[in-house]
């Protein structure tokens, strides 16, 4: 979404890029609000319904109109229904729906998510990995053509029984966390995650270009921050690792990822009553890129299933998976402020507890081999401002980020890191 493209709703804007890490922090606000009844001990909660119509324009999609809502409190105390749809004046349209943090009887230490997506898109923009002779710049083909995507993933996570995980998983789901110790085993919610997954992309015209990915992704997260949606201090270690097994009609490639954020809080002033410093390092690498003979037989993942930089994640300033290879780094470094002066309290129609400015610096880079020293060549940048708001316990994202050659505005949900 570049510089040119504003939503016109903001809150709305910022629903329809829904994610499952942010139904997640959701359910986790959510369950700071369960009580017990004192007759039964059981939890007690009333189902939450709401809806929000909207209307945005972007170079994709031109201008639609869609609808966005959540169920809180979905059948169980900590689980959470998420669910959108938008039909643009190109004919395109998106559907997207998640069922989230479900428990099974007998289960306390795990939970359970699904989530759907699909999207048709009439002029969409798509990125592929360019080949090039040894000594040109790294660079990727861009296409724009009739396209459909989609993605389903069901997840599994297991907290393991230590830190905040003593209790159960639904209660390792606390907002707010308290003290913060270095050692997983009194600190924080360490968990496994077990994700079969399958993506689609069919690009029209373009019969060639790998269309399913299909696997299984683990990720280990060890989760020390003081708060979910509001970190001032602690840090969060994520390691991920993704396999198609392949078949008869594709290659199998393994991906692996580190992710390591660190958050610094800063005394309070006149002018800001929270201050963060935020740190993010990033390392990827898909070990099977070269394995197999043959340039068509290769064991490498599809550019929309890879490692890739550019979004609204990394490199900000850069479109989409602008930039995609074997393997990759990103260094991210913002600095987050809450100001004493709030003017949403007043406003009536939504509960805003809390707004937040930001200020980023991003680098990173792509690279046909693992080498630090290939990752470290030629390093893009981008630097940008942002806003952050609480609305009704979903984080709320405003970034304007600049690099060398564009400037791209995103409206998300959650940080970034």
């Amino acid at each position: 979404m570049s510089y040119n493209n504003v939503c016109v709703s903001l809150l709305c804007s910022a629903l329809l890029m829904t994610s499952p890490l942010s139904a997640e922090e959701v359910a986790e606000e959510m369950a700071t609000e369960i009580i017990k009844d004192s007759a039964t001990n059981r939890p007690t909660f009333d189902t939450e319904v709401a809806g929000v119509p909207f209307i945005i324009s972007t170079e994709t999609l031109g201008t639609a109109f869609g609808v966005s809502g959540i169920i809180k409190h979905a059948g169980q105390p900590q689980a959470s229904i998420f669910g959108l749809g938008l039909y643009s004046e190109n004919d395109s349209n998106i559907g997207f729906i998640a069922f989230n943090n479900y428990a099974l009887p007998g289960l306390t230490q795990w939970l359970f998510s699904i989530e759907y997506y699909r999207g048709y898109f009439s002029n969409g923009i798509y990125y592929v990995h360019a080949a090039r002779a040894p000594g040109e710049p790294r660079s990727t083909n861009e296409i724009i053509a009739e396209g459909t995507d989609s993605s389903l993933r069901i997840n599994a996570k297991y907290v393991l029984p230590w830190g905040l995980g003593a209790n159960g998983a639904a209660r390792s789901l606390m907002q707010q966390r308290g003290e913060i110790a270095f050692n997983p085993l009194d600190s924080g919610v360490t968990s496994v995650s077990v994700t079969p997954f399958q993506q689609k992309r069919d690009v029209t015209g373009y019969v060639n270009l790998p269309d399913v990915a299909q696997g299984l992704e683990l990720q280990l997260n060890w989760d020390n921050r003081d708060s979910i949606g509001d970190t001032e201090a602690g840090s969060q270690t994520r390691f991920t690792v993704r396999r198609d097994f392949g078949n008869d009609e594709r290659n199998s490639w393994t991906t692996w990822e580190l992710e390591q954020s660190v958050f610094v809080p800063l005394d309070a002033n006149s002018l800001f009553k929270e201050q963060v410093l935020a740190f993010n390092y990033y390392l990827a690498d898909t070990p099977t890129w070269d394995s197999g003979t043959g340039v068509t037989d290769k064991h490498r993942p599809p550019s929309f299933a890879g490692i890739k930089l550019g979004g609204f994640n990394r490199l900000r300033g850069y479109s989409s998976g602008q930039f995609y290879s074997r393997s990759a780094v990103a260094y991210s470094a913002e600095y987050r402020v809450k100001p004493h002066w709030q003017p949403l309290h007043n406003l009536s129609f939504y509960d805003f507890p809390w707004w937040q400015w930001s200020a980023f610096v991003e680098t990173g880079q792509v690279a046909e081999r693992f080498d630090l020293s290939a990752l470290h060549d030629d390093l893009k940048w981008t630097a940008g401002l942002g806003l952050r708001f609480n609305v009704e316990g979903v984080l709320v994202r405003i970034d304007y980020a600049k690099s060398e050659h564009d400037a791209q505005m995103w409206f998300m949900v959650n940080q970034p890191f």
